[in-house]
């Protein structure tokens, strides 16, 4: 689920829009045949046909020109020749500023608007590197050659690594940085070039050290903004976000901008019966407390060292590649609670919509957009663990053997303490640790010790999901009908 926030009404950010797009558990649907789902940042591969019925469930939806669009029986689709809300048309000659590009939802932005608009001017590139070769090589490596281009490939032939280079500028920065690490005379062009700006570099590691967190998801923002006002041609300041920062909100999550001064701090939530407040929370109290936390802490501190090291690349990676190797049998998690997941090309189609529709109204203004299914396309985690047993028995992992792996149905549990117990009984006949007692009782110590921690790592994985294997918000992604099905469509 992703949210974007377009808006203009930002202090210092005249006659400009900025918007917000926030958006939950990605995955991809270019493929009919299969899907990676991701959560936030993952890729997990789970075989799934047809497309996701978010798309046949909707009305039929206005493309660009020319473009192939769902037919009003939701299965075909249809040549269109109406402008729609002019995505082509506003991408057309636009200079666009990108961070996070080398990621996940960042270079399938790239990708859809390359393949739409050829006829960009240019994107600068926002790579984190030591100079400029190193950040060519990284954009080599990891956009121009990666496989999602194959399509771009096709069209452009002989002449696609000419094509790619001449659009594609590697810009070395760093969004934790005064002014984005960004040169003179690179930033000096970019104020003077750059139309629309998309923000979506972020840390999106769950237990990712705190001041490293806040410096790129708090403070990354922050400096781009002040970036962005600089800049003499901008239309559109667009911020990609995940829309779990909604926190701990319950039940409906509206599509609703704050105002200069509210925040979700200090709202009052219902747990059962009870109204909550939420802490109140300060940015900059925050900083402060990092600040004062680091001084006479070295860097090489061991627990420091600790702290770096830890980090989940992708939300659910973890658990469900140990499910499929044999690994895990089970997890904590509410069985009838609600994984939000979207495709990955849906959110920049809805992304594409919403900065066309916002950037060429030519007014200042600041919107959000949900790209959610929780409320019209629910995925309940019971069904969701029917999908993966069903998936890795159709197509197991090998072993080292090359046996493959059979997994059982996956078990959920609603505490830890159940989870806990079944963590150990599971290991144990895993490890046949039982078996293994000499005639004084005593067991194989280093069986034990495999034991003990394979069940740590799994509670401690429980820990980090928890307030997402029980969240109990859902994300409305319907907050004007009209432009919802004008910007959730299918670009070919």
């Amino acid at each position: 689920m992703e949210a974007f926030s377009l808006s203009s009404s930002i202090s210092n950010i005249a006659s400009k829009n900025v918007v917000k797009v926030a958006s939950y558990n990605l995955f991809s649907s270019k493929s009919k045949k299969s899907m990676m789902i991701s959560c936030q940042s993952g890729n997990h591969a789970i075989k799934s046909s047809g497309i996701s019925s978010v798309l046949t469930e909707k009305s039929p939806l206005i493309m660009e020109s020319g473009s192939l669009v769902l037919s009003p029986n939701g299965k075909d689709l249809v040549s269109m020749h109406d402008e729609g809300i002019g995505i082509v048309k506003f991408l057309r000659g636009k200079t666009f500023l990108i961070t996070g590009a080398t990621g996940f939802l960042g270079k399938v932005l790239i990708e859809k608007i390359l393949r739409t608009a050829p006829d960009v001017v240019k994107i600068f590139v926002l790579i984190k590197t030591k100079n400029k070769e190193a950040a060519l090589e990284r954009l080599k490596n990891e956009i121009i050659n990666a496989e999602l281009f194959k399509h771009l490939k096709q069209i452009h032939g002989k002449s696609y690594q000419a094509f790619m280079l001449s659009k594609l500028v590697p810009v070395v920065g760093n969004v934790c940085e005064t002014n984005l690490g960004i040169d003179k005379d690179a930033a000096y062009e970019m104020i003077k070039e750059v139309d629309v700006i998309i923000n979506s570099a972020a840390n999106t590691t769950f237990d990712e050290r705190y001041d490293t967190a806040l410096d790129i998801n708090t403070g990354g923002p922050t400096r781009l903004m002040s970036f962005a006002k600089q800049c003499l041609k901008l239309k559109l300041f667009l911020q990609v976000s995940t829309a779990y920062v909604n926190g701990q909100r319950q039940g409906r999550i509206m599509e609703k901008p704050f105002c200069i001064g509210q925040s979700i701090a200090g709202e009052n939530v219902l747990y059962g019966n009870h109204q909550l407040s939420l802490p109140k929370l300060s940015v900059e109290d925050e900083i402060k407390i990092v600040l004062e936390s680091k001084r006479g802490i070295h860097e090489d501190n061991s627990v420091l060292q600790n702290m770096k090291e830890l980090g989940l690349q992708r939300m659910m990676d973890p658990i469900i590649l140990q499910y499929g190797k044999g690994q895990l049998t089970g997890f904590l998690v509410d069985p009838d609670g609600v994984l939000d997941v979207v495709p990955a090309d849906m959110v920049v189609n809805a992304t594409l919509a919403a900065m066309a529709k916002h950037g060429s109204a030519g007014k200042p203004e600041y919107s959000i957009y949900q790209v959610a299914s929780s409320v019209v396309n629910p995925l309940v985690f019971r069904d969701l663990a029917k999908l993966l047993y069903e998936h890795f028995n159709s197509s197991p992992f090998m072993d080292s053997n090359g046996t493959p792996v059979r997994v059982p149905k996956m078990k959920l549990f609603s505490s830890m303490e159940d989870f806990s117990s079944h963590l150990w009984r599971d290991a144990i006949n895993r490890t046949g640790l039982g078996a293994l007692a000499n005639l004084d009782g005593k067991l194989s110590q280093k069986l034990e010790t495999i034991c003990r921690k394979s069940v740590e790592q799994a509670k401690y994985l429980a820990n980090i999901y928890e307030s997402y294997t029980f969240y109990g918000g859902r994300v409305e992604a319907t907050r004007d009908e009209g432009t919802r099905s004008e910007q959730l469509m299918q670009l070919q």
